[in-house]
């Protein structure tokens, strides 16, 4: 169903009316190529292009379309008229080349590079007669049988190419298309990516068994009798996958007479080696790794990093691209937090307005969260609904987060945020370490938000542990700050109301607000903490270096029993110290707490120990009151 989904993505973008965004075709790959050798017709090098833009992480170089690359592991493999530094100029790659000589193994090194150069040769020669005329293809020949290494050096970008090993190809100076895009030469390049897969699948054929190699066989995608791939490309852009790519769908393994003592693996059935053993065409595993990393390339507008989860989402028709922006927008991590607020206000208005509602809302949208997972990618959740199902569900998502807030808080909460606010903070990161999340919740979190289910009770625990760990936080200045903030009590009312609409907790769901009308006893022991923090506040009349939420809110959170009595205590005399100055809001305070004390139901003893989901109504008790506090 994923690569399926992903195929018909590609195959949607291929026929996108703008150029800009249309996918390359078959054979062919969008690739960054920073530097461009430009070339006299003679093989001189007339000067180099630098195609870069912009400065530090942000640099980017300009996207052409070349012949596709091919898949590269430990041996020396060529790509057609465009490669790194290696491969074209036989240059050595600065960190590698230090690497060699901390291990005594520059001789060792020195070879490598003259056989990645031979083949990088060895390649353009293997061209058809008609592509080797044409005057690009001799002109680059001719520059690489000089020196070219020696050639660039002299040049001004020589020094940065030296060092960064980067992409290169060849233009001649009086033509706009690059070499390797010359007609002749990308005719040849298809009919040489036939013949490449041809030669493979004969290396690879394991002849001892007599199995006939698989010719063409029924695509698991499509459906069709085509040649199958034995190696699919690699993924690149999965956050914390290896740079050079992983695969999602990979047998490593080659069937041979050593490999497990003698005996055939268990997954290589009937002899299959490698990708045969789930047969995809060729054509097919092109289209599906060419839309995903089209879909995880930066600066994509259609993924977002939740926890460790590389996360792509796509709509089934290019009608609905709105849907893929306010997607975007509401999950997605941006500068403007008021542009949440309006794509969600947007949101809700095209779902009361009846828009999804029709054809369009059958039309399906995917969500798709990739982990690294070693030398392959683990697929962290899939996720396949309806356009309405989805705009339902994000409904709803927001509608169990809304609580109340104060003037500097987004009405609509983005979920890297919320993931932030249940992380230790740090230093450089004040408002959560991420990194310190466990992996697993990100994803199961996100599943939760597309799927309208409980939240995990891993993410209830992390939100309640980190109210009690910061309790008594101080910012830089020495200044309290709430442990029981905006983000934290929207993550609590949540999950406390998802697991009673699901019927997995009972008692009354949390509303946006405090709640007069609430009686559940850990809500009504919150307010009345609060209350007394405050009275607190009031009878000194001054800001306190600590206070009772600084000694005493994890333990009233999870032991009432043992906190409450001393609270008691110690709010008598508060209580004393306040009617001495301030009678008015004496009078004022006493009926707070009066009120509170008269909601609960039989006999108000502090229980002994508070469950999970107690410890946070008490949290949102707490913040409700406090709220309430400085309402206007």
């Amino acid at each position: 169903m994923i690569l399926q989904a992903l195929h018909d993505y590609y195959q949607r973008k291929t026929e996108d009316p703008d150029p800009s965004r249309r996918l390359a075709a078959f054979g062919r790959e969008d690739k960054e190529i920073p530097f461009i050798l430009e070339l006299t017709p003679d093989g001189s090098l007339a000067g180099i292009k630098d195609t870069r833009s912009g400065t530090g992480k942000k640099n980017s170089a300009t996207r052409f379309l070349v012949p596709k690359g091919v898949k590269k592991a430990s041996g020396v493999a060529a790509n057609l008229l465009w490669d790194n530094a290696e491969y074209v100029l036989g240059l050595p790659d600065a960190k590698k080349l230090a690497d060699a000589k901390r291990k005594g193994q520059s001789d060792k090194y020195n070879q490598r590079l003259r056989e990645m150069q031979a083949a990088f040769k060895a390649r353009i020669m293997a061209l058809p007669a008609s592509a080797l005329a044409d005057a690009g293809v001799r002109a680059v020949l001719a520059f690489i049988d000089g020196s070219p290494a020696d050639l660039v050096a002299a040049q001004s970008a020589g020094a940065e190419i030296a060092q960064s090993n980067p992409n290169l190809t060849f233009r001649l100076v009086e033509d706009l298309a690059l070499v390797c895009g010359r007609p002749e030469v990308m005719r040849a390049a298809d009919a040489e990516d036939t013949f490449i897969e041809e030669s493979e699948d004969q290396e690879e054929g394991n002849e001892s068994d007599n199995i006939d190699l698989p010719v063409s066989t029924i695509c698991l995608i499509t459906g069709n009798h085509a040649p199958p791939a034995r190696l699919h490309d690699a993924i690149k852009g999965v956050w914390g996958a290896q740079t050079s790519g992983a695969n999602i769908v990979a047998v490593n393994n080659k069937v041979s007479d050593t490999t497990n003592g003698g005996k055939t693996p268990a997954f290589a059935s009937f002899g299959k080696q490698q990708g045969f053993n789930s047969p995809v065409s060729r054509s097919a595993a092109f289209a599906y790794t060419t839309a995903l990393n089209h879909l995880l390339e930066r600066g994509s507008r259609q993924r977002m990093q939740v926890g460790d989860a590389s996360t792509v989402f796509w709509a089934q028709r290019d009608d609905d691209a709105d849907m893929e922006a306010w997607f975007s927008e509401i999950f997605n991590d941006a500068d403007d937090p008021d542009a949440h607020t309006e794509q969600v206000r947007t949101l809700f208005e095209a779902i009361h307005s009846g828009r999804f509602d029709g054809g369009r809302g059958t039309n399906h949208f995917f969500v798709l969260g990739l982990a690294p997972n070693a030398a392959r990618i683990a697929v962290r959740f899939w996720h396949v609904a309806t356009l309405a199902e989805i705009a339902q569900r994000t409904g709803e998502w927001f509608d169990d987060l809304r609580v109340s807030r104060g003037p500097d808080d987004s009405e609509s909460p983005v979920l890297k945020r919320l993931l932030c606010s249940v992380c230790p903070a740090t230093k450089e990161r004040p408002y959560g370490d991420i990194e310190r999340l466990p992996p697993t919740i990100a994803g199961d979190v996100m599943r939760s938000a597309l799927n309208g289910t409980p939240l995990p009770s891993t993410l209830l625990q992390a939100a309640v542990q980190r109210c009690r760990s910061d309790q008594s936080k101080k910012n830089a200045t020495g200044k309290p700050v709430p442990n029981v903030n905006y983000h934290r009590a929207a993550i609590l009312k949540a999950c406390l109301n998802r697991l009673i609409k699901h019927h997995q907790l009972h008692g009354k769901e949390i509303a946006v607000s405090l709640d007069l009308d609430n009686t559940e006893p850990a809500y009504l022991w919150g307010r009345l903490f609060a209350a007394y923090e405050r009275i607190q506040s009031d009878a000194a009349g001054r800001e306190l270096n600590r206070t009772v939420r600084d000694t005493y809110f994890g333990a009233a959170m999870s032991n009432p029993a043992t906190a409450f009595p001393r609270l008691i205590q110690l709010n008598q005399h508060h209580m004393r110290d306040l009617k001495r100055t301030r009678i008015g809001l004496h009078v004022l305070r006493d009926r707070l707490v009066g009120e509170i004390w008269g909601k609960f139901r039989g006999d108000a003893e502090p229980p002994a120990n508070q469950p999970l989901a107690e410890r946070a109504r008490f949290a949102l008790g707490y913040y409700h009151q406090r709220q309430a506090f400085f309402a206007k």
